[in-house]
């Protein structure tokens, strides 16, 4: 999930090289593309769901004007019932690393078999499914609060139990997974773009600059938020200092100025005939 804003600061000539080398099944959904590989993926804890019907989104690695930074895992209410979020993800091809915007669809695509967590194990999603109109919740991977949600239900198969590789792309000297016929069928359905608030939460994650791999060396302070970072107070902008309302409303030292008596107005029966 890129926005445009994020994308004009990559060079055209990097998109038209990867365009070039890379097979053209794996150019659907590529918006940028670099030469340096995104940091591996921080461990955080799952924050407890805020609310019945949120659907878990992972973290992950974008990339702006000072290189990479870190868009903190939310929950988020999905556009409509019944789509489900694929996650966006890095890959290799042609001596770049792409970018390929995640989405919204009736069914989990292919994004790079990165093992995201939280039942984003690689391949599809086991967090939960929809049952009509609502959304169940697989506690054995979802931090779900029973006493308040109770449309849930435990299945531990989709665990995944092997060694948990926090790489963050596909292809060489990472993720070395190919899409599933399943997955292929996800992929060329209808899809739905991240919502308004998805893209906010990824505006006001490159607005932190703590969220910086530059800085945090890839252990961001805020790897994950209940609720997206757009719906929160933030934590710099409460820290600027506010002007004061009087300084505003006169410079200082200057004298206020005498009001000016109001004209009386004429009144044709007074004035000499």
């Amino acid at each position: 999930m890129v926005s445009n804003p994020i994308r004009k600061f990559l060079p055209k000539v990097l998109l038209t090289a990867l365009f070039a080398a890379a097979p053209a099944s794996s150019l659907a959904g590529i918006e940028l593309s670099i030469t340096i590989a995104p940091p591996v993926l921080p461990v955080y804890t799952q924050p407890v769901i805020p609310g019945d019907g949120y659907i878990w989104t992972p973290g992950y690695w974008a990339y702006g004007t000072e290189g990479y930074f870190w868009v903190p895992g939310t929950w988020v209410l999905a556009p409509r019932p019944g789509l489900l979020w694929t996650p966006g993800y890095w890959g290799f091809a042609g001596g770049f690393y792409g970018w390929n915007a995640g989405y919204w669809g009736p069914h989990v695509g292919f994004y790079g078999g990165v093992n995201y967590g939280f039942g984003y194990g690689g391949v599809g999603f086991g967090g939960g499914r929809w049952e009509g109109g609502h959304f169940a919740y697989n506690t054995a991977v979802s931090n779900v609060n029973t006493t308040v949600i109770h449309n849930t239900y435990i299945d531990r198969t989709v665990i995944n139990n092997t060694t948990v590789n926090r790489t963050s792309f596909n292809g060489p000297n990472g993720v070395t997974a190919q899409p599933t016929p399943q997955e292929k069928v996800a992929m060329n359905e209808p899809h739905v773009a991240p919502t308004a608030v998805q893209t906010s939460h990824e505006h006001a994650a490159a607005a932190d600059r703590t969220q910086l791999a530059s800085v945090n060396h890839g252990r961001p302070a805020n790897a994950a938020v209940s609720h997206p970072m757009a719906a929160v107070a933030h934590p710099q902008a409460s820290a600027a200092p506010k002007p004061q309302a009087s300084a505003l409303a006169k410079p200082q030292g200057q004298p206020k100025p005498k009001p000016k008596p109001a004209a009386k107005p004429e009144h044709p029966e007074e004035k000499p005939k």
